[in-house]
């Protein structure tokens, strides 16, 4: 027979105050994880959820498409006898989706055995935190979201069991991306594996836990969660961040490189082989003239 595994979880106030670990009760809690069997119960659980709704039409419920469009021989086209054939524009649709229903029925014994093999591998991780109690008479998100804050899981996927239906533990956690309330007795294999971290009321366990006396926590500053970049992606913007400082470097160490010529000077160096040129041409130009006649007497 195998052993049986005790689980101890740690328990905390609804303001996040620290308690004494609570011991979880064996009947759910008894180290049992299948795996194939919770693969089974999600993999049932999406399939459920599925509407199946999406509809195409095939050629026989197609309007219209009676008459022949052309005459079977003679025209040197293919032959066809309706407009409305899944060839043609407009046409039916073949092997096209039809409504259907995508149940699928898992027994109730292996339905049991996954969610309590989903709440057994939160245990082993450490997961699992119990809660005295949610003394919500009015929904306020700020009071659930500084209990996450106080936890360190505000930027985690936060599954939150009730003992019974709280509609303002559920009003105050439903405008929280990462958070998600409901009943412990509706909560299913894929919620709990959904989730990072699993918050439980101690009543839902089983637990009495006394209430104690505590000061007005100090609110604490909740931080965004920022995505972090790759190892290469931070490895690759440290090499950029000390290719530019030692390119700074080199540059303040380069000598200053020696003025150019101002370009008057060049500009009249270029216009003195102009000017000898535009000399030379008209001198050229006399050569080649030929002399005057003289007038006879």
């Amino acid at each position: 027979m195998a052993e049986t595994i005790r689980f101890d979880a740690a328990a905390f106030t609804a303001q996040g105050t620290p308690r004494e670990k609570v011991a979880l009760p064996g009947a759910t809690f008894d180290g049992t994880v299948n795996v194939p069997v919770m693969h089974q119960a999600v993999k049932a659980y999406l399939a459920n959820q599925r509407q199946g709704n999406a509809a195409t039409k095939t050629r026989g419920f197609v309007v219209g498409g009676n008459q022949k469009p052309w005459r079977q021989k003679g025209t040197g086209r293919a032959r066809a006898g309706s407009t409305r054939s899944p060839l043609w524009v407009g046409g039916g649709t073949v092997f096209g989706p039809h409504p259907r229903a995508y149940t699928e029925t898992v027994a109730r014994a292996v339905r049991a055995l996954a969610r309590k093999s989903a709440f057994n591998a939160r245990a082993r991780e450490g997961a699992l935190y119990v809660i005295d109690a949610f003394p919500y008479d009015v929904p306020k998100t700020a009071r659930l979201q500084q209990l996450l804050a106080r936890l360190e899981v505000a930027n985690r996927k936060v599954l939150i069991l009730t003992d019974g239906v709280k509609p303002a533990v559920y009003l105050s956690g439903r405008n929280l991306p990462n958070a998600h309330v409901m009943p412990f007795s509706d909560v299913s294999t894929y919620h709990i594996l959904w989730s990072d971290v699993v918050l439980v009321e101690a009543g839902a366990l089983g637990h009495e836990l006394a209430p104690i006396t505590e000061d007005q926590a100090a609110k604490v500053k909740v931080v965004r969660h920022v995505k972090r970049a790759s190892v290469k992606g931070e490895a690759r913007m440290a090499k950029d961040e000390e290719d530019v400082t030692s390119e700074k470097a080199r540059k303040g160490a380069r000598k200053p490189a020696a003025r150019k010529a101002p370009a008057k000077k060049r500009t009249a160096a270029k216009a003195k082989p102009a000017a000898k040129a535009a000399a030379r041409k008209p001198a050229a130009r006399a050569a080649k003239r030929p002399a005057p006649k003289r007038k006879r007497k």
